[in-house]
C-alpha cells in the first residue's frame, strides 16, 4: 500500500485523546445497539476486569486515571465505529482518505484500520497508561497550555525555562494553543515566560503526569517492550502518524513511531494540514466529545467536521448519508 493519499477519498477519520472521558460514556451505544456491546465486552475480556462499569458508573477519579482512561476512551471509539460500520455500512477502508488519532487515540486509530485487534489496542494502551503514570513520581511533574503563541514561540519559552530541568512542547494543537511538559518548577517558569512574552493565556493543566517529553523515557522503553510482543498488521488505511505529521503503513515503521510518540511531540497542528493539503475536505471525529472537531476548525476553516459518539450521534450520520445518497 502506497503511503499516500487514496484516490477519490477526501474523509478523515480522526480519534480523540486522554481529556475527552466523561462517566456514561458509551453506555446508550451499548444499550442500542448489539455490535457497540461487544466491543465493550471484548475490552473487558482483553483486561480481565470490568472496565465498562467504570466507564459508566463511575467515579469519575478513578475513570481520570491513565490506565483507565486510555482504554476506555479507545472502547467508545471503536464501539462507536462498528456501529457505523453495522447500521450505516461505512467501509473505512473505502471510504477513507486516512486515519489519524490524537495521542492514545493513534491506537484507536490503528485499530479502526485494522493494524491492531481491539483486544491488542485495549492491553497496550493499559500497559501504556501505567507506565506513563509511573514514570514520573505525582507533583514532580506538570503540563501547561500556552495560548496566543505560535509553536515556535512556545518552543522558545521552553528552552527558557528549561533551564537545568525539562521543559518541552509535548502538544502543538492548533494555532496558538501549544502545550508544553516538562518539570513542574520548569512548567510553572514557562507559564510566567509565556505571559511576558505575550500570551494570551497561559495555565497549569490538570493532568497527573508530564505526557510527551523526555521525562516519559521509562514509559517508552515499557512500550517498545509491549509492542516487540505485539502483532502489528499493515493498515487498511494510511495512519497520519503523530511525531511525523505525514502518512505511514508499514507496521516495524508504526511500531517505531508508536514508541517515540511517548515522549515525542503530538503535530496535531501539521497533521490536519497535512491532511487538508492531500485532498481532504472532511474530518470525522469518532469517539467521546468533539475536541478535535474543534481544533480542526480552528486549523483549516474549510474542512467540515462532524462528531459520532452518541446514539444520537449515529442517527445523525445516517440522516446525512442517506440525504447525500438520495441527492446523487
Amino acid at each position: 500500500m502506497s503511503d499516500g493519499p487514496r484516490t477519490g477519498s477526501q474523509t478523515a477519520f480522526i480519534f480523540p485523546g486522554q481529556g475527552s472521558q466523561a462517566v456514561g460514556m458509551g453506555k446508550a451505544l451499548a444499550d442500542n445497539f448489539p455490535a457497540a456491546k461487544a466491543v465493550f465486552d471484548e475490552v473487558d475480556a482483553a483486561l480481565n476486569e470490568s472496565l465498562t462499569q467504570v466507564m459508566w458508573d463511575g467515579p469519575i477519579d478513578a475513570l481520570t486515571l491513565t490506565a483507565n482512561a486510555q482504554p476506555a476512551l479507545m472502547a467508545v471509539s471503536l464501539a462507536a465505529l462498528r456501529v457505523l460500520e453495522t447500521e450505516a455500512g461505512l467501509d473505512l477502508a473505502r471510504e477513507a482518505a486516512f486515519v489519524a488519532g490524537h495521542s492514545l487515540g493513534e491506537y484507536s486509530a490503528l485499530a479502526a484500520a485494522g493494524a491492531l485487534t481491539i483486544t491488542e489496542a485495549a492491553r497496550l494502551l493499559r500497559i501504556r497508561g501505567r507506565a506513563m503514570q509511573e514514570a514520573v513520581p505525582v507533583g514532580e511533574g506538570a503540563m501547561a497550555a500556552l495560548l496566543g503563541l505560535d509553536y515556535d514561540q512556545a518552543v522558545a519559552v521552553a528552552a527558557e525555562a528549561a533551564g537545568d530541568d525539562v521543559c518541552e512542547a509535548a502538544n502543538d494543537n492548533a494555532p496558538g494553543q501549544v502545550v508544553v511538559s516538562g518539570t513542574k518548577a520548569a512548567v510553572e517558569r514557562a507559564i510566567v515566560i509565556a505571559k511576558e512574552k505575550g500570551a494570551m493565556k497561559a495555565l497549569l493543566l490538570p493532568v497527573s503526569a508530564p505526557f510527551h517529553c523526555r521525562l516519559m523515557g521509562p514509559a517508552a522503553e515499557a512500550m517498545e517492550v509491549a509492542l516487540s510482543g505485539s502483532t502489528v498488521m499493515t493498515p487498511r488505511v494510511p495512519l497520519v502518524a503523530n511525531v511525523r505529521a505525514s502518512p505511514v503503513t508499514d507496521p516495524a515503521e508504526i511500531v517505531r513511531l508508536l514508541v517515540e510518540q511517548v515522549t515525542g511531540t503530538v503535530r496535531w497542528r501539521e497533521s490536519v494540514i497535512y491532511m487538508a493539503g492531500a485532498g481532504v475536505t472532511r474530518m470525522v471525529e469518532i469517539g467521546t466529545g468533539k475536541v478535535l472537531c474543534g481544533l480542526v476548525k480552528r486549523i483549516d476553516k474549510s474542512v467540515s467536521t462532524s462528531a459520532v459518539g452518541t446514539a444520537e450521534d449515529v442517527a445523525a450520520f445516517i440522516a446525512a448519508r442517506n440525504a447525500a445518497a438520495s441527492a446523487a
